[in-house]
């Protein structure tokens, strides 16, 4: 599924994140950038330790990475350029700001991603792993977001929304039917 917000495509497609072929792809990474599971193993061991060099120095300087901030680190071996790490809000119910946390993840991804050049940009269904953020809220947070974003002045030409598939995905294109 595509569709045209501004002079940006926006795209809901099946497949592995760490594969696509974008200028960055985002991490959904815990706050200590070192690696875990999910999405975040899977970018660390598709990229190389030439990420988790730089995620180290990171952390040298900041500490850890607060909840709905952003960085960017190289892509190794990954066929996308960049890496956009951000920590999405664990579920607690809805109640303790996950919503705006959770959009605040994507909107500064974007916002790094346009301060470094980059054309086009794939994200993950950020916080609906492990951290529980239930898929059909996620979706309508990020999408909507994301659309506010794209609103405004960007050089972004494609942002991809990149999920596994079955309730999932479906989940997403739902939510992506309902923009305007």
């Amino acid at each position: 599924m595509e569709k045209k917000i501004g002079s940006t495509v926006v795209r809901v497609v099946s497949g592995d994140l760490t594969k696509q072929k974008t200028d960055a792809i985002v991490n959904a990474a815990n706050s200590s950038l070192m690696g875990g599971g999910g999405v975040d193993g899977a970018i660390h061991r598709a990229g190389g330790g030439a990420i988790l060099e730089e995620c180290r120095k990171i952390v040298a300087g900041i500490g850890s990475l607060e909840t709905g901030k952003a960085v960017i680190t190289t892509g190794g071996k990954l066929p996308a350029r960049h890496v956009i790490h951000t920590v999405g809000p664990v579920w607690r119910g809805g109640k303790e700001g996950e919503p705006r946390l959770l959009a605040d993840a994507f909107r500064n991804s974007l916002a790094l991603a346009d301060e470094n050049g980059l054309k086009s940009i794939a994200f993950p269904g950020i916080s609906t792993g492990v951290y529980g953020y239930p898929v059909a809220k996620a979706a309508e947070v990020a999408l909507g977001t994301i659309a506010g974003y794209l609103a405004g002045d960007t050089g972004l030409e494609e942002v991809r929304l990149v999920l596994f598939g079955g309730d999932a995905l479906a989940a997403w294109k739902s939510a992506f039917r309902t923009l305007g």
